[in-house]
């Protein structure tokens, strides 16, 4: 009787050793879990930056004032007629 309950103490060993520590077992499966939901929160971060970029060409290709902005904010641009005036800060 001793015998048969440390046979199959053994195959319960034997069995559980690779649905937890094996290749494709639990630990494994959890860190595999952790990589896809950082991997979806970094798509998801993706998604956002595409889409505004998506909206400022298609507001760029449409509208005068998104190019008139950005030739303001980026390049110093002024129109015909207006004076440009830059206030330094103190030394």
């Amino acid at each position: 009787m001793r015998l048969l309950s440390l046979v199959l103490l053994a195959l319960t060993l034997a069995t559980q050793y690779p649905l937890w520590w094996g290749k494709g077992g639990w630990l494994s499966l959890r860190g595999l879990q952790a990589q896809v939901q950082s991997e979806t929160e970094n798509n998801e971060a993706l998604t956002a930056r595409n889409n505004a970029l998506q909206a400022e060409v298609q507001d760029l290709k449409t509208g005068i004032s998104a190019v008139e902005e950005r030739a303001r904010s980026e390049l110093n641009m002024i129109r015909e007629g207006e004076y440009f005036v830059q206030i330094l800060p103190r030394q």
